[in-house]
């Protein structure tokens, strides 16, 4: 069986838990775990990937984010009722609106970004339902 360490956010507190289907760890290169300049990453998922190559389409997420944040409340999206599916109409309605304009005029910030936003909150309610996770949210 192979497996893999992942961190998750829940709330403010990270864990960790390990998923099936991943590499066991191992150097890239073939070098042994003790031989000198080993590092035991291969398989390991390269969040750089994202943060790095996508930082300006991040950073336009986390500015929906914040504006939810003020709007509503910190991580009270969490809590909505049906959550996958209201979120799922949310990220049609910002993808049907940027038909015609780029910019939601509510809070001037890119349609695009709003879609992102509500497409990574309804993944995670659904990752979380998945996981037998808080189902309130998500049905």
């Amino acid at each position: 069986m192979t497996r893999i360490f992942i961190l998750e956010n829940n709330g403010n507190r990270l864990y960790g838990r390990y998923a099936h289907g991943m590499e066991q760890q191992s150097d890239p290169t073939g070098r042994s775990a003790h031989e000198p300049g080993a590092k035991l990453d291969a398989g390991k998922l390269r969040y750089s990937l994202i943060l790095r190559s996508m930082s300006g389409a991040i950073t336009e997420v986390v500015k929906v984010a914040e504006y939810g944040a003020r709007k509503y409340s910190v991580d009270g999206w969490r809590s909505v009722p049906d959550g996958i599916q209201r979120y799922t109409e949310a990220l049609d309605r910002h993808n049907f609106a940027e038909i015609n304009e780029d910019t939601d005029p509510e809070s001037n910030l890119l349609h695009a970004a709003h879609l992102a936003w509500n497409a990574l909150a309804r993944l995670q309610l659904i990752l979380e339902k998945k996981d037998g996770g808080e189902s309130e949210n998500g049905s």
